[in-house]
């Protein structure tokens, strides 16, 4: 994918972004040197539905994750993660509870 900054992002509409992710599916696609055909079989899906992610038109979410798993691409799904974030409060109330030594018994 181009080098696109947040705000760019936000101001595309939802045509654009998807003609975006579109031609992100074939740069990949060709870069790998995949037909169409080799990577939909692969992906379990029909050609003419990769055609229609290629070009930015509706698919499913389920159709966007196989192909990125066939391209090898699911690291961008690691933006999705949530990470839990603890407040110093509640971890300072953790700490004062945790055991400081050992009982011997």
């Amino acid at each position: 994918m181009t080098d696109l900054s947040y705000n760019t992002w936000n101001a595309m509409s939802d045509k654009a972004i998807a003609l975006q992710i579109g031609n992100f599916i074939k740069h990949q696609r060709v870069a790998q040197n995949k037909t169409q055909d080799v990577l939909a079989k692969a992906a379990g899906i029909s050609r003419s539905t990769l055609s229609l992610l290629e070009r930015g038109e509706t698919v499913t979410l389920a159709t966007f994750i196989q192909v990125l798993r066939v391209l090898d691409q699911l690291h961008f799904l690691e933006h999705f993660t949530i990470q839990e974030l603890v407040s110093p409060l509640l971890l300072a109330k953790q700490e004062k509870y945790k055991r400081k030594r050992a009982s011997g018994k």
